[in-house]
């Protein structure tokens, strides 16, 4: 019996009431966090009727039917349309939902969502309500990820995935502008774990990763959904692109791990201000680590302050090139200009240790 993690999480007994009436224990034989899903076994024998898989995606637009126990009333039908697909909700790193308007309210965790021929293609799993109550945003596990999850809890208990071993995000317009990047498409990557098949296979900080196996990748989730439904042990071959040039890496993924007081100002940088809104010293001169510029103060209006840069964090680069002065930093801001982008990326660190992207503006106003 497939249901939601969510609706077993916890619990110390399970059981399942069929449309007869009848009550039967059952066992959790696995669950993924996750995705939402989790595998019931009943070891009591008897006939039990089934339903199948769909075998393709639904389309924006296909009529689906949505069958769940809503407030403890029983078994209730609704009927709706797919709204969109893929969507991401923030309910897990693999979100990929459907997006259906079949009205689903709490109590409808768990049950399926079929199309028109009577085929499962998803599992009702969420909605977005400010009330509790179905607005007509409803979401649904798509069947191609319950079917990859439960054959694995199934046999395995667990689910097991595949492992890069790189931060990334997504590549925006203003971060394709300061690459250079025709398109705002890929996956960038903030860093390659130290010891992971992606530093092994010398994928680096600011690589875009551009396609798995020759399937594009649109943005930096759709590659960890990618790479989390292959098997550890998988050799994949990852199109990037560095420093304006193409390239192909070729790794064996490994195995998902389980589940400062600024005192003084040094070198600063006046022109650093004007441009970006950023008032610089060189980290090491005030405690902040032996590499990078630090960021002594911030222009509320300025564009830096617009990307989220604030006080405290440390630029470690600018352009794809080290800085450890401010005085780098403008001249990589300079040969961004002289090179006609439209903003310069820079890899920033934050007080708390972790890395990112971030594009400003070398505009003098934000479009």
């Amino acid at each position: 019996v497939v249901t939601n993690n969510h609706v077993v999480d916890k619990a110390k007994t399970v059981q399942v009431t069929l449309d007869d009436n009848r009550t039967l224990d059952a066992k959790v034989i696995g669950k993924d966090a996750k995705t939402d899903i989790a595998l019931l076994k009943i070891s009591e024998s008897g006939s039990y009727p089934y339903v199948q898989f769909g075998k393709g995606a639904p389309r924006v637009g296909d009529w689906v039917v949505a069958i769940g126990n809503p407030f403890g009333l029983g078994g209730t039908v609704t009927a709706g349309i797919v709204s969109a697909r893929g969507r991401d909700i923030g309910a897990g790193p693999y979100d990929d939902f459907l997006q259906i308007d079949a009205p689903i309210n709490k109590g409808n965790s768990g049950g399926p969502t079929f199309n028109v021929s009577g085929e499962v293609v998803g599992v009702n799993t969420a909605i977005a309500s400010p009330s509790g109550g179905s607005v007509g945003l409803a979401f649904a596990i798509p069947a191609e990820t319950v079917q990859t999850v439960v054959e694995q809890l199934r046999t395995d208990g667990k689910v097991v995935r595949g492992y890069l071993g790189v931060q990334v995000q997504p590549v925006t317009k203003d971060i394709a502008d300061g690459l250079g990047l025709d398109k705002a498409k890929g996956a960038l990557v903030d860093h390659a774990e130290s010891g992971t098949p992606a530093a092994k296979a010398g994928l680096k900080s600011g690589d875009v990763i551009e396609s798995v196996n020759g399937a594009p990748v649109n943005d930096a989730r759709e590659l960890s959904r990618r790479i989390a439904g292959l098997k550890p042990g998988t050799e994949v071959k990852l199109a990037y692109l560095r420093g304006g040039k193409s390239d192909v890496a070729t790794v064996e993924l490994g195995t998902l791990p389980g589940d400062g007081k600024v005192a003084s100002r040094g070198e600063s940088s006046s022109s650093g201000q004007a441009r970006l809104g950023l008032n610089l010293a060189p980290a090491s001169e005030i405690g902040l680590g032996d590499e990078g510029v630090a960021v002594m103060d911030v222009d509320p209006t300025g564009p830096a302050a617009s990307k989220g840069i604030s006080q405290g964090d440390v630029i470690l680069d600018v352009g794809g090139t080290s800085v450890s002065k401010p005085s780098e930093v403008q001249a990589q801001i300079r040969a961004a200009e002289s090179n006609g982008r439209k903003a310069v990326l820079m890899r920033v660190k934050s007080a708390k240790g972790q890395t990112r992207f971030v594009a400003v503006s070398l505009s003098n106003k934000e479009g």
